[in-house]
């Protein structure tokens, strides 16, 4: 069963440099957050800090109530970060990328073959399974990120900028496997520049030099 994520009071800072200060927000299981702001307003610093990637000077963020700690815990709660540089390794293929984070996370072969494939039909990468991550278009290595996060199947799905290198049907696309995720239980937040795609969204927080305000 999904849990909520809780962001309460959150202030993150580098080198003395705050980038958020004193952030709040829910993401709840069955909805999509889409978090939006300009450039360097703290959207992937925030979603850094739900995955358990960032330490925050203060504040919190829990799982179900529990205090994460680090990365290796939120893993343990399912939480899945498609990052916005999408994290995958070039000298494998898009296959191969999917399925070893499947194998890592204690899912069998036989089904890690089929989430994987399942998962790159969804984003319509059926084709180019068995291409190396480095001959792909940036929008097809997007694509490949999401279906590795997609085939985890986490109960909070952070998802960075997953849309940015998209045409209009790709994005349509993702946007309704981000829905798909929600509808299966999972939390899902989706950090965002794009307006109308976070329209669709059932909720936004809005950033602004680290500061944070519901739109919606």
């Amino acid at each position: 069963m999904s849990k909520p994520l809780n962001v309460d009071r959150l202030s993150v800072a580098y080198d003395r440099n705050v980038v958020l200060r004193d952030v709040s927000v829910s993401a709840e299981p069955g909805r999509v957050l889409a978090v939006t702001g300009p450039s360097g307003a703290g959207k992937t610093t925030l979603l850094w800090a739900m995955a358990g990637l960032v330490r925050p000077v203060s504040g919190s963020v829990t799982v179900g109530g529990v205090p994460l700690r680090n990365r290796d815990h939120a893993v343990s709660e399912h939480v899945v970060l498609v990052p916005q540089d999408n994290g995958l390794a070039p000298i494998l293929t898009a296959g191969e990328n999917v399925q070893v984070a499947l194998i890592a996370c204690g899912v069998k072969p036989p089904e890690a073959r089929r989430r994987t494939a399942e998962s790159l039909e969804w984003l319509g990468l059926a084709d180019q399974a068995d291409q190396l991550v480095e001959e792909l278009s940036g929008g097809q290595q997007q694509r490949t990120a999401l279906a590795r996060g997609i085939a985890l199947r986490g109960s909070v799905l952070l998802a960075d900028e997953v849309t940015s290198e998209l045409d209009a049907q790709n994005r349509q696309r993702v946007l309704d496997l981000l829905r798909a995720e929600a509808d299966r239980g999972s939390a899902v937040v989706f950090a965002t520049h794009d307006p109308e795609a976070a329209a669709v969204c059932d909720s936004e927080l809005h950033l602004l030099d680290g500061c944070a305000e519901f739109v919606r």
